[in-house]
């Protein structure tokens, strides 16, 4: 539209009708949500992105696509976008993102989303997820001070799963035996004194040296101090990787003694048993998915829709 004929179009805004204003509002709503997009998309960095095809840095502007810059590889001569090589890539229906996100940092349910943003409930679920795809991956990268490290035990889960390996469980069911037992998923959590976490779904019954050793020594600093319960997995991983180690004798009534104590982590464990809960039971291969969608809500680390997006695309540092 020419300036001119603009202009005199919002001049005539003041004589809309309340109603004819909300109509205007309600299509004008796609747009703007689109906008918002590109914004948090294309605002994120000044410099080209790198070349999803060959991985060169040098690229130059080459028109737009659905709003987005394209650029053009010197290298291999291919265009893309900020979206090229992502797992948001491709995904359609732009303009309702951000409100998606904004029912995610709410922990809304896959219907509730649905239903708010106008999307079919399947739609939202592969959105859930591909939304979560390399959040999960934004994690601290060491652990240092006072670290403690603890088990958390959920009951193994095949939900959405056509076959099932074992008989079904009515209503989630519970396990065939008492205590911990290959029917439980073991996730492993660790958090220092300053809120970092580290978490990883090691497997089926209890943690091993062996786990430790694949999830835990690379995310701990040399001079870490780690605190656990008196499991001796985690004596055995600590004498071998040469970590210090103090550990509280549960069995024996010993909560804290000083500074040594597992309640911090505990606690973390505790709020995310509690959220999970709203979800009424999630299928063991997604794990690591809410776990890192809880990490990215606890102590608000992701706290708008845009960084959400941002964190989705792997772009969690801008």
């Amino acid at each position: 539209m020419q300036a001119r004929r603009f202009t005199l179009w919002l001049r005539q805004l003041s004589t809309l009708t309340r109603r004819q204003r909300a109509h205007l509002v309600q299509a004008l709503r796609p747009s703007l949500g689109l906008d918002r997009v590109c914004e948090a998309i294309d605002g994120t960095a000044c410099l080209p992105p790198r070349c999803p095809a060959c991985k060169s840095e040098r690229s130059y502007r080459h028109g737009h696509s659905r709003g987005l810059q394209r650029y053009r590889c010197r290298a291999c001569g291919k265009t893309f976008t900020r979206l090229s090589g992502t797992p948001l890539s491709r995904l359609r229906q732009r303009d309702k993102w951000l409100d998606y996100l904004g029912q995610m940092l709410d922990a809304k349910s896959v219907r509730r989303s649905a239903t708010h943003v106008d999307v079919h409930r399947n739609t939202s679920f592969r959105w859930r997820h591909r939304f979560l795809e390399l959040t999960r991956h934004d994690r601290p990268a060491r652990l240092a001070g006072i670290a403690e490290a603890d088990e958390l035990f959920l009951l193994e889960s095949q939900k959405g799963s056509r076959r099932l390996n074992r008989p079904a469980r009515r209503r989630g069911g519970v396990a065939a035996t008492r205590g911990v037992s290959h029917e439980h998923d073991c996730i492993l959590v660790a958090r220092d004194r300053a809120g970092q976490t580290v978490d990883a779904v090691t497997g089926r019954g209890a943690v091993t040296k062996e786990q430790l050793h694949r999830h835990l020594l690379p995310v701990l600093d040399p001079h870490v101090l780690l605190v656990t319960d008196g499991h001796r997995a985690y004596r055995s991983f600590a004498r071998e990787a040469g970590i210090s180690h103090q550990y509280v004798n549960l069995r024996l009534g010993e909560r804290v003694r000083g500074a040594v104590h597992v309640q911090n982590v505990n606690a973390y464990q505790r709020r995310f048993r509690q959220w999970l809960a709203r979800f009424h039971g999630v299928a063991s291969r997604y794990l690591p998915n809410y776990l890192g969608w809880r990490w990215a809500l606890d102590g608000e680390r992701i706290a708008s829709p845009e960084r959400f997006l941002r964190a989705a695309m792997g772009l969690v540092n801008t």
